[in-house]
């Protein structure tokens, strides 16, 4: 049981039940992080436009879903790591990458050097090391996308500490962090 309520499509003001409606079309249903979110829709609305936003940058999906099982990973957060597997498959991403994406781990140079670079700046809250920056560079980010890796970073941080404090009904193939 959430800690926090989980917003019902029948208890939803006007601004969530439009919100609702968009999520809807989009992925068929209103996950249960969005329902909780929903308790106040001006930061519902920030969360679905900051995804939106970054959802524009040069980060294809499978490595924005890395990414996330990395944060994941990193904080303990089962109901992502449960999504955005879920999400993941529905992208073709065979099971072994996606247990490694938990640990910030990929079989692709890059995407390993993406995943190692978001590890840290999330173990470190964003305190990284120069040998960080640098084997993140080596590794073939450049400036635009260490950025790019830090914006996903924070979304999913954000997401992570409020399942965390809610205790979010997973509502998805559940997945350990650990």
């Amino acid at each position: 049981m959430s800690r926090l309520t989980a917003i019902t499509d029948q208890n939803a003001n006007p601004a969530a039940a439009e919100l609702f409606s968009a999520i809807k079309s989009k992925v068929g249903m209103v996950p249960n992080l969005y329902r909780v979110t929903a308790n106040q829709p001006a930061v519902l609305k920030a969360l679905l436009t900051l995804g939106e936003n970054l959802g524009q940058g040069s980060l294809d999906a499978p490595t924005r879903e890395a990414i996330a099982l990395t944060v994941a990973g990193v904080n303990g957060c089962d109901y992502c790591a449960s999504a955005h597997s879920a999400i993941s498959k529905s992208l073709k991403i065979d099971e072994a990458e996606i247990e490694s994406h938990l640990k910030g781990r990929s079989s692709d140079a890059r995407l390993s050097a993406i995943l190692a670079f978001a590890s840290a700046v999330t173990q470190k809250r964003g305190l990284v090391s120069d040998s960080d920056l640098q084997a993140a560079r080596e590794g073939g980010l450049d400036e635009g996308v260490i950025v790019e890796v830090i914006g996903q970073v924070v979304a999913n941080i954000f997401t992570n500490y409020l399942n965390h404090v809610a205790d979010t009904e997973i509502d998805f193939p559940r997945v350990s962090a650990a």
